[in-house]
């Protein structure tokens, strides 16, 4: 058999296909040719839809028999490099330097994809094929629309009648060190317009126009000043931000006739976004002046729910194998963004651990080797333990 090649080689490889959302660039090409030779059978189903890019996905499964069926999930896809002559080293090269591996995507999150294929190849290496299944959901969507990718790919794996019993996303979740911290849910995430019109008019002859512009400032101010809530027992506060605020009026003369803000919204398990879209418009309607001006709200269609995952067993286990490897008692959180654990939810536990995500995104993102290593030593005693060996 051929053998499992290590966490760093694998990232290495991975950081130098530039894909760029929502390029594939041989990213998947290369990690077909790695799996191909343990047995894993491997799709990479291409998904559309009017008005984004076409996205290229790959599901890999190898399965031994009947048992559980783990899936490990996330994306190939990297965010822009942007002005690479500001990188101390180029950004897809790939580079290993002083003990830290440089490029884009090296956080977030080849890494973590590197580490969980070369834990799983490991494994079957050693041990042979699972008493289940380990399946591979990565998509090239998620720094994107997320619109073709592990949405509809896990729809896909669905209705081919793959029925997942955990996953485990590699997203980076620790904040300083390996072994911090483990996500068990994610604050939701809404996004909206607050439009206010009034009467477009001469800017000579305010009397004769409704001008809404300082009216809508003054409902950003007042909204933003709102307390949603102070929190639950699993997910820190609510908090609303406005993100900018547009008019569109390029002559200088000319009172608009509308005004718009758009704002997004991260929210616990108090909150959806029926009851956001009525506490938005509840309290601009408070404080808009008089009958001249009038209120619209429209919400983006892909926001997405707050979720708490409450496998012990999962959860459990997945500790053990950190404290194992690390010797630290992760935290659980809630914290932060919004990832693809978003759409794994619906169709089994879901929980996400990877490496220290300080420079994902930055000039000159970079992990440390030893920490990528690590990631892929707990992958595998989590595998040890969740198969039974």
């Amino acid at each position: 058999m051929t053998k499992a090649p290590s966490a760093t080689d694998l990232a290495c490889a991975l950081i130098q296909c530039p894909s760029v959302t929502p390029k594939e660039a041989g990213v998947l090409a290369y990690l077909e040719r790695q799996l191909s030779p343990f047995g894993f059978e491997i799709h990479r189903p291409v998904f559309s839809e009017p008005g984004y890019p076409d996205v290229e996905n790959m599901f890999a499964k190898i399965t031994g028999g009947d048992g559980p069926h783990l899936a490990f999930a996330g994306h190939v896809d990297v965010v822009p490099a942007g002005d690479e002559t500001l990188w101390t080293l180029p950004p897809f090269s790939g580079a290993v330097k002083d003990g830290l591996l440089h490029g884009r995507g090296a956080a977030d999150m080849k890494g973590g994809v590197a580490a969980f294929v070369a834990a799983t190849l490991r494994y079957v290496e050693a041990h042979g094929e699972p008493k289940g299944t380990v399946s591979f959901v990565l998509t090239g969507d998620e720094e994107g629309p997320a619109k073709n990718g592990t949405v509809k790919l896990m729809q896909w794996a669905a209705e081919r009648g793959e029925q997942f019993s955990d996953s485990i996303v590699g997203e980076p979740t620790n904040p300083n060190q390996m072994g911090d911290m483990i996500k068990v849910g994610r604050r939701g995430s809404q996004s909206g317009t607050l439009t206010v019109s009034g009467k477009q008019g001469h800017v000579a002859y305010p009397h004769l126009a409704s001008n809404p512009v300082p009216v809508l400032a003054r409902l950003v101010e007042q909204i933003s000043a709102e307390v949603l809530d102070h929190g639950t027992d699993f997910f820190q506060p609510s908090n609303l931000e406005f993100i900018s605020m547009d008019v569109g009026n390029e002559t200088w003369n000319l009172i608009p006739k509308s005004a718009s803000a758009r704002f997004n919204v991260r929210f616990n398990d108090l909150w959806n976004a029926e009851k956001l879209e009525a506490f938005v418009l509840e309290h601009a309607r408070k404080h808009l002046p008089d009958d001249a001006f009038t209120l619209s709200l429209t919400l983006e269609d892909d926001g997405s729910e707050a979720f708490l995952t409450r496998s012990e067993s999962l959860i459990g286990r997945f500790s053990k194998a950190v404290e194992a490897i690390t010797g630290r008692t992760p935290e659980l959180s809630t914290g932060g963004g919004t990832s693809d654990a978003r759409f794994i939810k619906n169709y089994c536990p879901v929980i996400e651990f990877g490496l220290v995500g300080q420079t994902m995104h930055m000039i000159d993102e970079h992990v440390a080797v030893a920490d990528l290593e690590q990631l892929a030593d707990i992958y595998y005693e989590f595998m040890l333990q969740y198969f039974e060996r």
